[in-house]
């Protein structure tokens, strides 16, 4: 089919489709424990534990965080910890 012989309605869809899309770069998200070089991820250590917990005492999952499988491993022991010995919540309050 050559560009004479299309709609003009088909020409604008081609037209619109040979345009390259914007590609945005995202910021690379980085370990907050390896950019501090944490080597010991503390269950006492509330504070630290606390913003990877959502509201309802769920874990936020790694690809929302930035952290790295090594450090969210430790993470996900150290809020366990936490919680077993009732230092941060299972669920949140009703």
């Amino acid at each position: 089919m050559t560009e004479a012989s299309q709609t003009p309605s088909t020409a604008k869809k081609t037209e619109a489709a040979k345009k390259p899309r914007r590609q945005y770069a995202r910021k690379k998200k980085v370990c907050r424990f390896c950019a501090e070089r944490i080597d010991y991820i503390d269950y006492k250590n509330v504070e630290l534990l606390r913003p990877f917990i959502l509201e309802r005492g769920k874990i936020i999952p790694r690809r929302m965080t930035g952290t790295c499988s090594r450090h969210q491993r430790w993470l996900r022991r150290a809020i366990k910890r936490a919680r077993n010995i009732a230092l941060l919540p299972f669920a949140a309050e009703v």
